[in-house]
């Protein structure tokens, strides 16, 4: 037994190094046909990506990308792909400020208020993409894609002066209402800037969505339809209702993405507030494998290729480098799980072999003795 976690934790180890290592290859190729001097250009990176300023910068992105890579990959462990968790956030955010900047109530009752109608708008909008798959046979993909259009145009509509927007003193901006004191979220006291304390409350979500899928009965149940809903269905789960509920903890996961942006930095929605890390969310879960752990790796990973790569654009370098590194990480990272994977299960399949080899010889000797 001690042996085969040995293997199994050295398989695990395998994929992600494999990915980097073959990831930083592949890159300084890039940058090598592009005329500039790769080691220079990592250099860069990491000397401007280990300041001080940086690891604040990292921790507070890597919040929003974690819950991002959470809600994701909730859809992900029931094969279901919610690619609508960028049009979920931006909604969930967009009311939820909205609601915030009309009401003034105590801290302790702004601030959950204010989470919870992002939850729950965050659910609804997942919930029809959920309903049309079950009743209809929509593909969420394709119903996702189209709410996220209809989220943009939903939001430009109620974003203006005379509806629910509001025009700053210079003239130049609209937003929402700006939300209260009251409801502006802790902070943790760094240098130069401050660390988001809406971290706390991604850690929290991580543990919650560890839990609910590794401890809970219906976490089984989602595991069994992602892998089999007709062996699901034949065990006595409801695979439809799983479909619907798990859109909507999807959903609601994905309302809480814009929240630290929204209570610990905007505090208002205008036309400025992030757009892409629902996209973003994506990549994400598929560096982390689905598990939290990994999410957390893969979401503080990404917010440190953004910062560095940033760097890179005052040196001379493409911008459009950023995007060359993420996308070969991502798919090194893809390739390089299902390279060790297969190699785990032929290994897997050889010591089978072997064992029952092994008991066949030792049978034959008894045989051969009596």
């Amino acid at each position: 037994m001690k042996k085969f976690d040995k293997e199994r934790l050295l398989l695990g180890l395998a994929a992600p190094v494999l990915a980097i290592v073959v990831a930083f290859l592949v890159t300084a190729l890039v940058l090598a046909a592009t005329g500039k001097e790769p080691f220079n250009a990592f250099g860069i990176m990491f000397d401007y990506g280990l300041k001080s300023d940086s690891q604040v910068y990292i921790l507070n992105k890597g919040t929003t990308y974690y819950l991002a890579g959470l809600a994701v990959a909730i859809g992900f462990r029931m094969n279901l792909f919610n690619i609508g968790v960028d049009g979920q956030y931006r909604l969930a955010a967009f009311f939820a400020a909205a609601v915030g900047g009309a009401l003034t109530l105590p801290g302790i009752l702004q601030i959950p208020l204010i989470i919870l109608t992002a939850m729950i708008v965050g659910a609804m909008w997942a919930g029809i993409a959920g309903v049309l798959k079950v009743t209809r046979g929509v593909s969420e993909v394709v119903s996702t894609i189209m709410l996220n259009a209809i989220a943009t145009a939903i939001i430009g509509y109620l974003l203006q002066v005379g509806r629910l927007g509001h025009l700053d003193e210079a003239g130049t901006k609209i937003s929402t209402d700006p939300l209260p004191e009251s409801a502006h979220f802790f902070e943790f006291p760094t240098t130069p800037t401050p660390v988001w304390g809406f971290i706390v409350i991604a850690v929290i979500a991580g543990v919650a969505y560890w839990f609910t899928l590794s401890r809970t009965r219906f976490g089984y149940d989602l595991r069994t339809v992602g892998q089999s809903g007709s062996a699901a269905e034949a065990s006595g789960v409801n695979v439809k209702k799983m479909v619907v509920t798990s859109m909507l903890i999807s959903g609601a996961m994905a309302g809480l993405i814009g929240m630290p942006t929204l209570l610990n930095d905007s505090f208002e929605y205008s036309g400025d507030f992030p757009l892409g890390i629902g996209f973003t969310g994506i990549a994400i879960a598929l560096l982390g494998r689905n598990h939290p752990i990994g999410i957390a790796l893969g979401a503080l990973l990404w917010a440190f290729l953004e910062r560095g790569t940033g760097k890179l654009e005052f040196e001379g370098y493409d911008k459009e480098i950023v995007g060359v590194i993420q996308g070969v990480i991502v798919l090194c990272v893809v390739i390089a799980y299902e390279v060790v994977r297969r190699f785990g299960l032929k290994r897997q399949q050889r010591q089978v072999g072997e064992k029952l080899a092994a008991q066949a010889r030792n049978s034959d000797q008894q045989e051969v003795s009596a």
